[in-house]
């Protein structure tokens, strides 16, 4: 009998002392594939978000001169047509080759809902979960997940959660149904292959590796419920279905958190006068606004029903989340990674660090900052006094609290002439410090195969980094180029800052070994004087909202009756022809 072929080895390290469950904290996450190639992603770090498996405006050259080392695939986007396009392609790797990602490179994670999809949704069932596809809703199983997971074998998989979509506030007895769902179908994952299934060789080829998303909605007792019988020892058939484990945390590689749901549940708790911290989320008689109400903009101009994902406003509760996070913590292992979905600003990142000890962080906002025209500018540690006046000439809007943009709205017309790059400080970015090509491109004819001449090698050449001007002209006439240069550099910038965390982190781990740590430590006084020097409340993305909108109304097809609408609003009702 021929033994098994070798499945890839997922691990996570943590460097600091196992006594700080709470707190920054430093790790490394190795992934090993049987082939001998292995990623390593430093911890704090982010991941990035696709849609229909590819990162939005990339294409696959720009993925290997990117900063993505971990790609998360919201699967429900293939749901449209069944069965899903994925799980139709065959290899050990159906994901990075039917898509693109490189084996050496990339981490490829693979969840069911996109979790920074807020729609209200149907409500899940005791059976399947409610997802939305290009052609509506469409109804996940238990079962339907697990073939799919053993079919596409992404290297990192979200298990099945209960995460409720209805109108919140949730009563108890909803979020008791949630709990033990959730639970229900952690096991079925976990559970091992049986003679009977059709998927027997498949898993016993491939064993996924799964993150568990804490259950729990707004409610502190619900969290830490949940989170108790993650590490619980299963007795009879329960315990006999997930053998040889005793515990479900046993097979769990990491924790999630999707803050979208949590925000939700927040908002509509304090509308009706809720308070989720000390007591259960009980039934009222009143209805909450619903989800797409609460992602919806503030601004008047109105957005169409295929945006409502775009531009989620949502008010920040870092303070009120951090006590759900620690009750959802507190019972599971310290040594185990810790990833939250939809943060809102490189603010909330830090306190997030501070307070709770994330590893993984999603690049959702950045992403969505290209999207509306925005290159981030913003540097950890915050520029000081001096280091600003230097640059002042090309830094970013200063706001009337004194605080500056973390980046610039490049739809803006003050960018018409700006001839500087896309950061005031040097970034490593493709759209910042471009690469010529180091050989002739031949086409045809002219391709030296075709004759005795030898193509001239040339060195790696650096190219001048593309403009702020450039950019605005490229927005302005809706080139594509421009949202695929922004998200590079603002994937790029990310890059930048959590690998400056990780340096502040390391050296008041030094200092604190060494004994010559000052009171709070550097961390605290550096996050400080981020959160003074820079804006927290985005003034500069809903100006680019405003203006992306602008400009999107003169594409396709009736862009002329459009114009002479506005044309009419704007002269007071009178006529004005085209």
């Amino acid at each position: 009998m021929s033994s098994l072929p070798p499945v890839p080895s997922l691990s996570f390290s943590l460097f600091t002392p196992p006594t700080t469950r709470f707190g920054p904290r430093l790790g490394t996450i190795r992934f090993k594939r049987p082939e001998g190639a292995e990623i390593q992603i430093q911890t704090p770090g982010f991941l990035t978000s696709a849609s229909r498996g590819v990162v939005p405006h990339l294409s696959r050259d720009h993925y290997a001169e990117s900063s993505i080392r971990w790609v998360n695939l919201p699967f429900e986007s293939f749901l449209d047509v069944p069965p899903p396009v994925p799980t139709l392609v065959p290899g050990k790797n159906p994901l990075h080759s039917f898509l693109g990602y490189s084996l050496g490179q990339h981490v490829v994670s693979m969840s069911a809902r996109d979790p920074a999809d807020g729609r209200e949704m149907p409500a899940n069932g005791n059976t399947h979960v409610s997802t939305y596809s290009l052609r509506g809703v469409r109804k996940i199983t238990p079962a339907d997940w697990r073939s799919y997971v053993l079919s596409c074998k992404p290297d990192i998989v979200f298990a099945l959660s209960d995460i409720p979509f209805t109108n919140p506030p949730y009563s108890q007895k909803r979020l008791t149904k949630s709990i033990e769902r959730s639970a229900s179908w952690l096991a079925n994952i976990l559970s091992p292959p049986t003679h009977t299934s059709t998927y027997a060789l498949s898993e016993g080829e491939y064993k996924p590796n799964i993150l568990i998303h804490m259950a729990g909605a707004a409610s502190v007792p619900a969290r830490r419920a949940f989170a108790s019988s993650l590490v619980e020892k299963l007795l009879g058939p329960e315990a006999d279905a997930i053998k040889p484990l005793e515990t479900l945390d046993q097979g769990v590689f990491g924790y999630t958190f999707d803050l979208v749901p949590i925000r939700l549940s927040l908002e509509a708790a304090e509308k009706q006068h809720q308070d989720p911290f000390y007591s259960p989320v009980e039934s009222l008689p009143q209805t909450p606004p619903s989800a797409a109400d609460a992602n919806s903009n503030s601004n008047s101009t109105s957005t169409p029903s295929s945006e409502v994902n775009l531009d989620p406003v949502i008010p920040a509760h870092t303070d009120q989340l951090t006590p759900l996070l620690h009750a959802s913590l507190e019972p599971l292992p310290v040594e185990k990674m810790r990833l939250v979905n939809t943060v809102q600003t490189p603010h909330e990142v830090l306190r997030l660090i501070s307070t709770v000890g994330i590893d993984i962080f999603d690049a959702h906002w950045a992403q969505r900052a290209a999207d509306i025209g925005v290159a981030l500018d913003f540097t950890f540690p915050a520029p000081s006094s001096s280091s600003s006046s230097s640059i002042s000439s090309t830094a970013t809007k200063t706001r009337d609290n004194g605080k500056h943009d973390i980046g610039h709205n490049l739809y803006s017309d003050s960018y018409t002439h700006d001839f500087s790059s896309f950061s005031a400080t040097p970034c490593e970015c493709r759209a910042c410090t471009p690469i010529a090509p180091s050989t002739r491109i031949y086409h045809g004819i002219d391709d030296p195969s075709y004759s005795n001449e030898e193509p001239a090698a040339s060195s790696v050449r650096e190219k001048p980094s593309f403009t702020r001007a450039y950019i605005h002209h490229l927005l302005h006439t809706h080139e594509m180029s421009a949202h695929s240069l922004l998200v590079m550099h603002n994937l790029g910038v990310l890059d930048t800052f959590f690998a400056s965390i990780r340096r502040i982190i390391q050296r008041d781990m030094e200092a604190q070994i060494k004994g010559s740590e000052v009171e709070g430590g550097e961390w605290e006084e550096e996050v400080r004087r981020f959160e003074e020097y820079y804006d927290e409340s985005l003034v500069v993305f809903e100006e680019a909202r405003v203006m992306w909108r602008d400009v999107d109304l003169a594409r396709g097809r009736g862009r002329l009756k459009r114009e002479k609408k506005r044309q009419e609003e704007g002269t007071l009702g009178t006529a004005v022809e085209l």
